[in-house]
């Protein structure tokens, strides 16, 4: 028998024994004593749950029938009546022209074909509008977003108040109509006592 075949035959033995001795070294110096695993999620609170059941980073995706994109999103919401609450509650809306609405609010509601946010609304248009109200619906199956309780903006050009605020598209024969949002395809019409302060 010559030298190497031994050599050979030795490894084939001591090599397996020495992957047993460092595997139960591993298992031995991985336990300490008085220590349980814990699951890193292991803290929520089952009974809370069940009493006040919400959902976690929940979101809603809608396109109307005229091609408006909808997503409203929110890290946590908690169901209430006919509506709910929310933390970091936002709604993007982003009409087929290209325009796009950022909304905010504490608080939201869905009915058949219309999500209501409430309780202090905050809108930004992506053509420099800031709207403010009391609440603000959008429509999921047509391009249309509603103030009717009162609102306050700042423009590029000022600052307005009005009883109530649209945001639809331009309908035909409608392009001499007043309104922010001409020129992207979709007109902001505010009615009902419009009070504007121009700061050109």
């Amino acid at each position: 028998m010559s030298r190497r075949t031994r050599i050979v035959r030795g490894l084939r033995v001591l090599l397996p024994l020495l992957a047993l001795m460092i595997l139960s070294t591993m298992f031995l110096f991985s336990r300490q004593s008085g220590t349980e695993p814990q699951i890193p999620y292991a803290d929520v609170d089952a009974e809370e749950m069940a009493r006040e059941p919400r959902m976690i980073a929940p979101e809603y995706v809608a396109v109307t029938e005229d091609g408006a994109e909808l997503t409203l999103h929110a890290a946590e919401a908690a169901p209430s009546g006919a509506g709910g609450s929310a933390s970091r509650l936002a709604l993007n809306w982003r009409a087929r022209d290209g325009l796009i609405a950022d909304l905010t609010a504490p608080q939201f509601g869905m009915a058949e074909g219309v999500i209501s946010l409430s309780g202090g609304v905050h809108m930004a248009t992506s053509s420099g509008w800031v709207v403010d109200a009391p609440r603000i619906d959008a429509a999921t199956d047509r391009s249309r977003i509603v103030a009717d309780e009162g609102v306050t903006a700042t423009a590029p050009f000022g600052e307005l108040s009005a009883g109530a605020m649209e945001l639809a598209p331009i309908a035909d024969g409608q392009d001499g109509a007043t309104g922010g949002e001409a020129a992207a395809g979709s007109i902001l019409n505010f009615t009902g006592g419009v009070r504007l302060i121009y700061r050109p």
